[in-house]
């Protein structure tokens, strides 16, 4: 006997037998595409009159995808990327009904044929080494807090680091001998080893005596002994930029996000004279399009070296 409404079990399925098992997902594509299907429903229930229960899969037309896209985007001030990230969350699952019950395959079409939106493309925010030590020089390092903000900051910008790839760092991925490295997890749960300066480990050793944590545990935590998020850090960091702008007014005309630390050490890695191809195995980068893109806004030699970044003396890449 044929179900009434197949879409919870079709849901269910495509979260917890295709993702998690047959695709292997990751749990932050996991988690993202949790939270697309999460608001979708939501959006859905209220412009039908109902509850979630009760939205069928006739209810997920394309049409309704547009308008929900539409609302992401513009009602909750979304950006084009974090709309088209939703949008690649309802496509993949509407590819796994097609293939699933291809008696739903025009319903699918339809769906999968909403296309990605264009948006401009801005010019990374790039840091200059004084902006940089200006920002590492705001959190006050007398308190636990404040070194940990502190410490996450310089390893952000020691590694070029993505966020969460900090955040996921735990004791037993560091080396604390010489040569000193870290274990990264990046997209795609692509592991690559990144150097480490000694002032780096020097920060995360005193951190670990202040607040110590499991060789398995999460480094960087709230006072609650609770990872930390990405938003809290995006928000503290706006606060220090804040501070920073004061002796720097710079920054007061720049968007400083934690990414911003991955573009400056691309930069500076490469106005210290590293090798391209060495830069994108520190960044994870699987193309050197990407590298390039990173290294083309480079403006000017390095002429700071207060936060331990790298130099070159003798042609040899010193920390690297």
């Amino acid at each position: 006997m044929k179900m009434s409404n197949p879409f919870p079990a079709l849901l269910r399925a495509f979260f917890q037998e295709w993702l998690a098992e047959q695709r292997s997902a990751s749990i932050h594509t996991i988690r993202s595409y949790r939270d697309t299907w999460r608001l979708l429903l939501r959006f859905v229930a209220e412009r039908k009159g109902g509850g979630a229960a009760r939205i069928t899969l006739a209810d997920i037309s394309a049409n309704e995808v547009r308008a929900f896209l539409s609302h992401a985007e513009h009602e909750r001030k979304g950006t084009i990327g974090t709309r088209n990230c939703r949008l690649a969350g309802i496509r993949s699952f509407f590819s796994f009904v097609a293939d699933k019950n291809p008696e739903y395959i025009a319903q699918c079409a339809e769906v999968l044929g909403v296309p990605l939106k264009r948006g401009p493309t801005s010019a990374p925010c790039y840091l200059e080494p004084e902006e940089v030590e200006a920002i590492l020089a705001q959190p006050d390092r007398s308190t636990i807090e404040g070194l940990r903000d502190h410490v996450l900051l310089s390893f952000l910008y020691n590694s070029g680091a993505r966020i969460q790839e900090a955040l996921d760092l735990c004791p037993e991925a560091i080396r604390f001998e010489a040569p000193y490295c870290v274990r990264l997890h990046g997209k795609g749960r692509k592991e690559r080893l990144c150097p480490l300066w000694p002032e780096t480990t020097t920060l995360l050793k005193k951190l670990l005596e202040r607040q110590p944590r499991a060789p398995g545990e999460r480094l960087f935590v709230n006072r609650y002994g609770e990872p930390l998020g990405a938003s809290g850090v995006r928000f503290k960091l706006a606060a220090y930029v804040e501070a920073a702008a004061k002796t720097i007014p710079t920054l007061r005309s720049k968007h400083v996000t934690p990414h911003s630390f991955r573009h400056a050490t691309a930069v500076h890695l490469v106005s210290a004279g590293v090798d391209i191809t060495v830069i994108r195995s520190w960044l994870g980068h699987v193309s050197l399009d990407t590298t390039n893109c990173r290294a083309s806004w480079q403006t000017r030699p390095l002429t700071t070296r207060g936060t331990g970044p790298p130099s070159v003396e003798g042609g040899q890449h010193v920390g690297c």
